[in-house]
């Protein structure tokens, strides 16, 4: 046998052998690059300490990662189809590998934003080959049950991430989050190469280069918009990606509906069921990244738990997010992925619904029960979305069916952070203001109202100017307004996942999973390729 797999899966005639090890490697790779964003969230204190970020320095670290992420899925995804699905995963974790490298050496805010954006870069490589990777290894019969693993490893790494950082951050500097991925991409290479067999469209005619880089303008450009707007204000720079993200995704959708094969066909956003899917995807990570922004922040800054403390109080929602995707294996074929699904939505709204409680007097077992309502509606719901979301492509475009579902994950991501980072950040600094007023010089109170961090930071030299007894009203005024925000942001969430389950249910198909319906015209349009 030899140690590195050069027969295409397709070519053996039947299941490939060990496909349940290659799907254990294209996790491991996905694992990775989720953990990549959520591990950041608790070195974030120790990097702006170390590096002397500013506020904005820190949201581009932080946000750098998803731009390109975001905006380059799509075309990598087809040009992944073309020629390699394997070869663009080995691509993308030695990229990845070698950023990661680069940003634990570099001593600059502009040094680390680089490598996070060339980490973005391999990101965008890895995630939708796993996807395409997984749909052409197994044959049709286990697909579901094979994307049901690979979306509880996506929120597995939601709150595994926070753990490994912290474990690091005990003995080691911020830096040590970036290294860990090195070990973890040599592994995920050499699994690939042994146990992955190679992949690749059957026949596959020129790719839609103009369809593709109008794709990648749009996109980045609507990423960076969502970030820098909410975050930084709607000046020029906002409003000028505004508008290059709306003419360009006006020119391309133009586009692809004339091309004879376009990068993406948007007809398929007619069928109900997978626009409700894609909406699915994006709402629900709209709402987990965004909690997970401002509850790590809570557990760290309110509750004073460490950032290893921080993880381990995180994985209530790993185990739930497990559960979660064992009862949609069972319940989604009889019961059909709109229950399933709309199910786990009204779920999501509920666990955001019950951290509007939150107040300066809760305890971590305030949280226990909405993070593990969480992680069941995430389990509940996305791997059927995601079934179908792959469902809807032939295997000639399995890629860009993975780049679909992971780009509605991602952008839905960004919104999260961006609409609900920027209604933590108004709310904080409304009710701090409220708490201290008249008790603060005025530059003082602009500092303090920055972020809880830098709350915290002002308190801390109150306690040198005025006294400890102060220093620690001033503290309690902080960490009592933040708290406040949480439960308002948690509010805006709630009706806003709220409202998204109300457009999903009346979009998803009925009494049916989406996948089935839609690969009928997926395999259609694979037997006229193939005769």
């Amino acid at each position: 046998m030899r140690l590195v797999l050069t027969e295409p899966v397709d070519s053996a005639g039947r299941p490939y052998a060990r496909r349940w090890w290659a799907l254990l490697v294209l996790c491991l790779s996905l694992l990775i690059i989720v953990m990549a964003n959520t591990s950041l969230t608790v070195a974030a204190p120790d990097m702006t300490a170390d590096l002397g970020l500013t506020s904005s320095d820190l949201q581009w670290v932080i946000d750098a990662y998803t731009v390109p992420y975001a905006a380059l899925m799509l075309l990598l995804g087809a040009i992944g189809d073309k020629y390699s699905r394997r070869g663009a995963l080995l691509l993308g974790l030695a990229v990845f590998g070698a950023a990661s490298v680069a940003g634990s050496l570099v001593h600059s805010a502009s040094g680390v934003i680089t490598a996070r954006a060339v980490m973005g870069v391999g990101a965008a490589m890895i995630m939708p080959a796993t996807l395409s990777l997984l749909a052409a290894t197994f044959p049709k019969a286990e697909r579901a049950k094979a994307i049901t693993m690979w979306t509880a490893t996506a929120g597995l790494a939601i709150a595994v991430g926070p753990l490994v950082a912290g474990v690091l951050l005990q003995n080691h500097s911020w830096s040590s989050t970036f290294l860990i991925n090195v070990p973890v991409v040599v592994v995920a290479m050499v699994g690939a190469l042994v146990l992955v067999p190679p992949s690749r469209a059957a026949h596959q005619g020129r790719i839609d280069v103009v369809g593709g880089l109008l794709s990648v303008v749009s996109l980045g450009a609507l990423v960076y918009m969502i970030i820098e707007g909410p975050h930084f204000g709607w000046g020029a720079a906002a409003i000028t990606a505004a508008v290059i993200a709306a003419v360009g995704l006006i020119a391309f959708v133009l586009w692809e509906l004339r091309h004879p094969r376009p990068v993406l066909d948007v007809r398929r956003y007619r069928d109900r069921g997978f626009a409700g899917s894609n909406l699915a995807v994006a709402l629900f990570f709209l709402a987990v990244f965004g909690a997970f922004y401002y509850l790590t922040q809570h557990l760290q800054f309110v509750l004073g738990y460490s950032p290893l403390d921080t993880g381990v109080r995180m994985l209530p929602l790993a185990g739930a997010v497990f559960v979660g995707a064992a009862l949609t294996g069972v319940l989604t074929p009889r019961l059909g992925m709109k229950v399933t699904v709309t199910a786990g939505m009204i779920g999501g709204t509920v666990a955001l619904a019950l951290l509007t409680r939150v107040d300066a007097g809760s305890s971590y077992s305030d949280l226990v029960v909405p993070l593990m309502v969480l992680g069941l509606a995430i389990g509940l719901s996305l791997s059927p979305c995601t079934d179908a979301i792959m469902g809807a492509f032939p295997e000639s475009e399995l890629g860009v069916g993975g780049a679909v579902n992971d780009t509605s994950l991602e952008l839905g991501g960004s919104l999260g952070i961006a609409i609900l980072g920027s209604v933590l950040s108004g709310s904080y600094s409304s009710h701090l203001a409220d708490a201290v007023r008249g008790k603060l010089p005025s530059a003082a109170l602009s500092a303090a109202q920055d972020s809880v961090g830098a709350g915290l930071a002002v308190a801390q030299k109150v306690a040198a100017q005025a006294g400890p007894q102060q220093a620690a009203a001033m503290a309690h005024a902080v960490r009592g307004a933040f708290s406040d925000a949480v439960a308002h942001t948690s509010l805006v969430g709630a009706v806003v996942l709220g409202v998204g389950t109300v457009l999903v249910a009346v979009l998803l198909p009925l009494r049916r999973r989406a996948a089935v319906a839609a690969d009928a015209p997926a395999e259609r349009e694979l037997e006229e390729v193939r005769g």
